[in-house]
């Protein structure tokens, strides 16, 4: 397998995009947001990050094969 500087930095490029998006379009509600998510116990924060993680892992398998 060979890297791919142009397909990771597109990656990464887009990460950014998603990841500022609401922040962007929804300043107030995430404040909001990160409130809630600063009083859930580390078990819930695991959760959803696992959860979130194996939902990329399925993604990435569904398209790349």
């Amino acid at each position: 397998m060979e890297f791919d500087g142009r397909l990771f930095f597109s990656a990464l490029g887009l990460a950014f995009i998603l990841e500022a998006l609401p922040y962007a379009l929804f300043p107030d509600r995430m404040r909001q947001v990160l409130r809630a998510l600063g009083e859930e116990d580390a078990s819930g924060l695991r959760r959803m990050g696992l959860t979130a993680l194996a939902c990329g892992l399925v993604v990435l398998w569904l398209t790349l094969g």
